[in-house]
């Protein structure tokens, strides 16, 4: 039964965007640092008193979550034309983060950057926004997101969202907040249970499977306009949504006829075809970063494993070879790395793989993780687990060095999903 639950992962979702304030606010926990940190010294924005929002402390946080930093406070720098970049260099940093905050007649904020190099003894960017006053964690979050890239060389992912599911008794409840936890909003409350939730590649889309007509049905449904659209509703079960790279098409594992097989259907409802064609379970489909290729989890060897085929049908190759039971793949957004669960001495714990190579990392020392889910950027997985018998969130960067855990004050925190970057 376990093995069948496991396998046949659903989700449900709704109305993001009219989303109300949620009163459980997400609690996080960092463990662990990367390796070469980055010394940054971010400066407290001038006149920032005015913004609702400390916009250099959700830039600082947001740096140290990443674990590639180590950030260095730098105090008030009113005057952030002259910065004394030697000064700053002889206290070991490598860059420097200045900003200002001005208020705008009309209500909203001016929020203006600039990341300066000690090294080269120049500036590498900066950036001017205009932001409402429920924007100005935003504008921070967007700030990191371009110190990170132009540290890094990698593209940063502070600025997007995450949604999961929270359990308290028999409500079930949809929740999405900011990648640190905060700015919670209730997209859905619903006495039937609530799972995998999956984003469009654009963000403004999920897919979800609905129990309130007593039975699975598969829906896509526009987080702007709120429209729903039925995309399964066929005999049995209908699970296991997600869609293609272009956000064209969403494969689904239905068991209209007995046992569970891989279909691909149109991202606006119709065009239902099969795809795998097995005497055993093939479900929880995953496209390849190209969109050529099908991920899914089958137990057609025996017990449950990961393998690969054409989005056009036909032969499926074997992927994950060590261990007995392997389920949940995910993909990179390179295509060149795989997360899945696989249990081990008893155990169910998160893995990735290097698809290249073949070789494999635990990323996880705990005994019962779900459901995980590549950042957009490829460097971290977030993912469902258990902390003190309690269910919580947990984030890892790709090398195991970082960690993160997201808990609630009361009832159970699963079923998470990391959002696309926002355009």
């Amino acid at each position: 039964m376990r093995t069948m639950k496991k396998l046949n992962t659903v989700l449900l979702s709704a109305g993001l965007l009219a989303a109300l304030s949620a009163q459980a606010q997400l609690r996080v926990e960092i463990s662990g640092v990367g390796s070469n940190q980055i010394p940054v010294a971010v400066a407290t924005f001038a006149d920032e008193s005015v913004s609702p929002t400390q916009i250099s402390k959700v830039i600082k946080t947001d740096l140290e979550r990443s674990g590639a930093f180590k950030v260095i406070d730098a105090g008030t720098i009113a005057d952030v034309n002259n910065v004394d970049l030697s000064a700053w260099k002889s206290k070991g940093a490598d860059a420097v983060v200045v900003g200002t905050v001005q208020k705008a007649a009309d209500g909203t904020f001016a929020v203006r950057y600039k990341l300066m190099s000690t090294v080269q003894n120049s500036k590498l960017s900066q950036l001017d926004q205009q932001a409402a006053p429920q924007f100005t964690r935003l504008a921070g979050h967007k700030i990191a997101d371009d110190v990170y890239e132009k540290l890094t060389g990698v593209r940063g992912i502070f600025a997007t969202r995450i949604a999961y599911v929270t359990q308290q008794g028999r409500s079930y409840r949809l929740e999405v907040a900011d990648a640190d936890g905060e700015n919670v909003q209730l997209a859905l409350s619903s006495n039937e249970p609530i799972i995998s939730p999956s984003w469009s590649p654009d963000g403004t889309k999920v897919a979800y499977v609905s129990f309130e007509q007593k039975k699975p049905v598969i829906y896509v449904q526009n987080l702007v306009t709120r429209q729903r659209t039925v995309i399964a509703n066929e005999k049995g079960s209908n699970s296991a949504p997600a869609w293609s790279p272009d956000g064209s098409k969403i494969a689904v594992a239905l068991s209209k006829t007995g046992n569970t097989q891989i279909y691909i259907a149109n991202a606006t409802g119709g065009g239902l075809r099969r795809v795998s064609n097995s005497t055993g379970i093939d479900t929880e489909p995953q496209f390849s970063a190209d969109g050529q290729s099908i991920y899914f989890t089958s137990d057609r060897s025996g017990g449950p494993q990961i393998y690969r085929m054409s989005v056009n049908g036909g032969d499926a190759q074997r992927v994950t070879f060590s261990g007995s039971y392997n389920i949940s793949p995910r993909i990179s957004s390179d295509g060149k790395s795989l997360a899945y669960i696989s249990r081990r001495s008893g155990n169910f714990q998160l893995y990735v793989m290097d698809l290249a190579s073949g070789q494999e990392q635990r990323l996880s020392d705990n005994t019962n993780d779900q459901a995980p889910s590549f950042a957009p950027n490829g460097k971290y997985i977030l993912y469902s687990t258990e902390s003190g018998g309690r269910k919580a969130l947990a984030v890892v960067s790709v090398d195991g060095r970082v960690k993160q855990r997201l808990t609630i004050q009361a009832g159970a925190i699963k079923e998470p999903t990391w959002g696309p970057f926002m355009k």
